[in-house]
């Protein structure tokens, strides 16, 4: 199913419940009461979900390989109990928080969740604390986007009697839908990740209003106000990677780049992970001297380039500490598809007009975020944000859907999307209607336990996340391992052990 996002509608808008019920008193007497009290409900419920997706977005970048969580906990008048979202990598879940603030509330309380909870073999934290609170009722947004974990927590949670209602499956309205697609966005890298296998890219820039993004000098200092750049370098904080060409690195003289790509200038990274700065360049054709290349501050820096390029010059940003990838024929694909196999969610990129024109004909850009100023600079051969496309005629154009304008003091904030964003969780019919429908279908077996790399075709749960894992052993009783690297490696280690001492007593003897 494809989410069409439509421009007129925003991402976030709270509903209003108390409009509702007014507009339905003043209708005709034959109104249906039943009806009423159904749009009504739906629409409080909307409003729910969609603050769970609010809160929840606010951990964004800083849970990958993760989901972005949030949970709401709702007494049955509608009032908020309480409220929680997933901070970070391995902090306390978003329900066990909210059932936490709510207290004594939760009994007999709606949870409302913006994305299904995690539940798997060894972690049923979300699912035990909604069941020893006495949540009575729990609405998901959406279903879990990883094919491993979709479905598991909806089904325990009904074994243990908690009634589960999942958002355009067992609830359907317009204001239904609007929450649904909050919830989307939402975890906007993750559905893309595991529907395409590719991280959510986003392309930001700022240019005049005659769409420069510099000078013909190449001067671009500055060309939005210190409000608009603090808005767009929030977006570094939300992103795994942040992705520079070449010619951004030779083209500025002053070495800004550094400054660009450093997240230490993003308020949002305070205490969470540091983005990969990443340098996409065919020839390295790179100065040596560079803000970019240090790396002692504890700032990882990649560089891609093709097979063979400049290797005197691969071994000096070896030395300083920078890692470089060759890839037989650099493009942008090859590239977004390599880092999906190292588990990153979101794509950040900084480049300029060439390699953004790349990026889109390769149809790797998900999101556009540009800041127009309202400066004119002129010059023929002062560069576009976006190069040679090849297209001929107007309607060849690439059209944004779901475009939001927000003024920003003297600058325009002008985002949308280049490609609609996937529900990979197909609408799955309850069990006794799957029943009905074909008696020979076999229950889903909860005990099988699938482990998957960080390199998989879902890939979520990376083996080298700090998360630890809890597996019961042979004899049933639980184990907990640092990572999951480590439950592969270390029996794997053990039976290497014990066929060198194996071999060690035989040459003894």
């Amino acid at each position: 199913m494809i989410f069409s996002l439509v421009p007129s509608l925003p991402i976030i808008c709270p509903s209003r419940p108390a409009a509702a019920a007014t507009a339905a008193v003043s209708a005709p007497t034959s109104v249906n009461t039943a009806s009423v009290t159904t749009s009504t409900s739906h629409s409080l419920e909307a409003t729910f979900i969609q603050r769970a997706a609010e809160i929840a977005d606010k951990s964004a970048g800083l849970t990958a390989p993760h989901p972005n969580h949030g949970c709401i906990v709702a007494t049955p008048s509608g009032a908020l109990a309480g409220q929680g979202f997933l901070f970070g990598q391995g902090t306390k879940s978003a329900e066990v928080q909210a059932v936490e603030a709510a207290g004594e509330h939760c009994r007999g309380a709606t949870a409302f969740l913006n994305l299904e909870s995690n539940e798997c073999p060894g972690d049923d934290v979300a699912v035990s604390a909604f069941v020893q609170a006495g949540i009575k009722r729990v609405v998901v947004g959406i279903r879990h986007p990883l094919q491993h974990l979709r479905g598991n927590a909806v089904r325990a949670l009904r074994s243990q009697g908690v009634e589960v209602d999942v958002l355009g499956e067992d609830v359907q309205s317009i204001a239904i839908e609007e929450a649904r697609k909050a919830c989307l966005l939402v975890n906007a890298p993750l559905i893309c990740k595991a529907a395409s296998q590719l991280p959510f890219s986003v392309l930001k820039y700022a240019m005049t209003l005659d769409g420069k993004i510099a000078a013909t000098t190449g001067d671009a200092t500055w060309i939005s106000g210190v409000t608009a750049r603090h808005r767009l370098s929030e977006l570094r904080g939300r992103s795994d990677a942040i992705i520079v060409g070449g010619n951004t690195i030779r083209s500025d003289t002053n070495l800004e780049l550094s400054s660009a790509l450093d997240p230490r200038l993003t308020a949002r990274q305070s205490g969470g992970h540091t983005p990969l700065r990443v340098v996409m360049s065919r020839t390295l054709n790179l100065p040596e001297e560079a803000k970019v290349w240090d790396t002692t501050s504890g700032i990882p820096t990649m560089v891609v380039t093709q097979r063979g390029a400049r290797r005197s010059f691969q071994k000096f940003l070896a030395s300083k500490g920078v890692e470089v990838v060759e890839f037989d024929t650099l493009n942008p694909r090859d590239v977004m598809e390599y880092f999906h196999d190292r588990g990153y969610l979101s794509v950040l990129w900084e480049c300029g007009g060439t390699l953004a024109a790349s990026a889109i004909a390769c149809g790797i850009v998900h999101k556009v975020c540009a800041v127009v100023a309202p400066k004119i600079i002129g010059g023929r051969n002062a560069p576009s944000p976006v190069g040679e496309l090849g297209m001929i005629e107007m309607s060849q154009a690439l059209k944004l859907i779901d475009v939001h304008y927000e003024k920003v003091e003297e600058d325009m904030l002008i985002s949308g999307y280049l490609q609609p964003i996937s529900d990979v969780a197909p609408v799955i019919p309850s069990r006794d209607a799957t029943l009905a429908a074909d008696p020979a279908v076999a229950p889903c077996e909860p005990n099988i336990i699938s482990f998957y790399n960080s390199w998989d075709h879902y890939g979520s749960l990376s083996n080298f996340s700090p998360h630890s894992v809890h597996m019961a052993d042979e004899n049933g009783d639980i184990s907990t391992w640092m990572t999951v690297e480590h439950y592969y490696q270390v029996p794997v280690l053990a039976r290497i052990v014990s066929l060198m001492f194996f071999f060690l007593f035989s040459m003894i003897r």
